[in-house]
């Protein structure tokens, strides 16, 4: 409760900032919000008392994805950061990921960076070998998009390809989310997936879902693929 009453305070604070066309407060407000999730992450991470099963990295996609309702049979924790990048992911891997040392890791970044994502992305992978070597990963393509955000489906899905290759030379699994959200005939994600072409309605979640559940099936629970 306490996380999504600070999402909805977050929305309508960059609303109203964007509404007055406040660019510095609009930094100021987005830096709030990053330590403020860190914090929260590090108190998390000081009161776990068990393993951790899966832990989500990113942006607003995964920020706002309800991860413990959609794997409810699973200890899950959401360490996504609205407006985040994968510069910024990297920074704050330790007390997102490192810290907890969890059997997965499931990844979905570079949105918000998507021209120069692949500059540290590939940092990002090999810090996981060097600092998490026992957790299995589940790097997630990017998405579809419409609208502004349309405008980069291309680039997305180049960055998707990069992204696969980097996965299969480290070994670690890729998840297509780009083709489950894509409405051929348009060229674009589906409408009823999106809220405002960049971002997922409940649909959109549970399409996502439906790709890595899965994945993360095949590896927490490899009695049920023996």
């Amino acid at each position: 409760m306490k996380k999504f009453i600070s999402l909805i305070l977050f929305s309508i604070t960059l609303f109203s900032l964007a509404s007055c066309g406040c660019e510095q407060n609009d930094s100021n407000i987005m830096l709030e919000y990053y330590n403020s999730k860190i914090e929260l992450y590090k108190s998390e991470n000081e009161s776990l008392t068990e393993a951790i099963d899966i832990v989500f990295l990113g942006d607003s996609l995964t920020d706002g994805y309800d991860v413990s309702r959609f794997y409810p049979e699973y200890k899950v924790l959401n360490r996504g950061i609205g407006g985040d990048t994968t510069v910024g992911l990297e920074k704050r891997l330790k007390v997102s990921l490192y810290d907890v040392n969890p059997k997965v890791a499931v990844m979905l970044i570079g949105a918000n960076n998507m021209d120069s994502m692949l500059e540290n992305y590939e940092k990002i992978l090999v810090g996981f070998k060097e600092n998490v070597p026992n957790t299995k990963i589940i790097l997630l393509s990017l998405t579809s998009m419409s609208g502004e955000w349309g405008k980069k489906n291309q680039l997305a899905a180049y960055n998707n390809v990069q992204i696969k290759m980097l996965a299969n030379k480290y070994g670690y699994e890729y998840v297509d989310l780009y083709s489950a959200l894509l409405n051929l005939e348009t060229g674009e994600i589906y409408d009823e997936y999106t809220t405002d072409g960049g971002h997922l309605t409940e649909k959109g979640y549970e399409v996502l879902t439906k790709q890595i559940t899965p994945v993360v099936d095949k590896i927490l629970k490899p009695e049920i693929n023996n």
